[in-house]
């Protein structure tokens, strides 16, 4: 590996930890914005169509003050598939979450994202992880499987239908992911994700206007609001997709081993939940089964030499 390249892994591991640093604190605060169901605050519609309405006012400025290019013609498929993923999957899936499961639990769930964004990235640059990695891949979803069908028959079965929707919400960030960081190798990374949320601008503003609370909203929960709206959606992308371009989709979503963690302790102090031996040992089992992916090979085939043409 050339000192160059060496180089950017290490700016992109550093620009990916920053992102994820982040995001750590989305499922937190969304559980501030939403509430409980005893306590409930704003939709999870809203927090989803709100936050990304927030974040594509901000985008509209920062694109005009960069002077930033139109996208290609061949960009805006792409765009579409990352607005797909992470301005409307992800938030959707877990805004309406989170109001039945608390964020520490939600964080265990988050575990299976790193290798799945590894799995996409892999698949979009036609790299061939080993049997071992998709091993892995495997034994890891089946934890977070095991721990949500424990976890719900502890506390209810209503909450298995909140888990399957976290798993869709991980399932949409990695597709989310994979591509915007792909873009990002073409566009400016800050630009991608500014693009993909003024193309979903449209559907967000009357999404918003429709799910405008009608009760009074507690501070705290406007102040969740407001950290899902300007740092999980808009500028924690800056670092998370400049990141992933730079050193790599499959080695820097590795970085993501963090998240889980970084939740849970977030959450300790914001939300006043504990983390109990339960939680916590299924999310180093979950992390010690994707850092052993990671260090699983995954090969990038050679390009084939074409036979040059004599010409008579």
């Amino acid at each position: 590996m050339s000192q160059a390249s060496i180089h950017d892994l290490r700016r992109g591991l550093w620009l990916g930890a920053l992102g994820v640093v982040i995001f750590a604190l989305t499922l937190p605060m969304t559980r501030l914005a939403v509430g409980t169901p005893e306590a409930p605050q704003f939709s999870g519609v809203f927090i989803a169509s709100g936050r990304a309405v927030v974040a594509a006012v901000l985008s509209a400025i920062f694109l005009l003050a960069t002077r930033a290019p139109w996208p290609q013609r061949a960009d805006w498929a792409p765009l579409a598939v990352v607005a797909l993923g992470v301005v409307f999957g992800f938030p959707l899936f877990t805004s309406i979450a989170m109001r039945h499961v608390e964020a520490v639990h939600a964080s265990v769930i988050v575990g299976v994202l790193p290798l799945a964004t590894a799995a996409v990235g892999a698949w979009l640059h036609r790299q061939r992880p080993s049997v071992g990695f998709w091993l892995c891949a495997a034994s890891g979803t089946a934890l977070v499987v095991l721990f949500a069908i424990l976890r719900s028959g502890q506390g209810g079965l209503s909450l298995a239908w909140a888990d399957g929707l976290l798993l869709l919400a991980m399932a949409s960030a990695a597709v989310g992911y994979g591509v915007g960081a792909q873009l990002s190798r073409r566009l400016r990374a800050e630009h991608v994700i500014c693009w993909a949320l003024l193309m979903s601008f449209p559907l967000n503003l009357p999404l918003a206007l429709m799910e405008w609370p009608q009760a009074a909203i507690k501070p705290i929960a406007w102040g969740g609001f407001a950290y899902v709206a300007v740092f999980s959606m808009w500028l924690g992308f800056f670092a998370w997709y400049r990141g992933l371009a730079l050193g790599g989709t499959v080695r820097v979503s590795q970085v993501q081993l963090l998240q889980p963690f970084l939740s849970m302790l977030f959450a300790v102090p914001l939300l006043g939940e504990t983390l109990d031996g339960f939680t916590a040992g299924f999310g180093l089992a979950v992390v010690a089964v994707v850092f052993i992916g990671r260090k699983m090979p995954i090969h990038t085939p050679r390009p084939t030499l074409q036979p040059l043409e004599h010409t008579p």
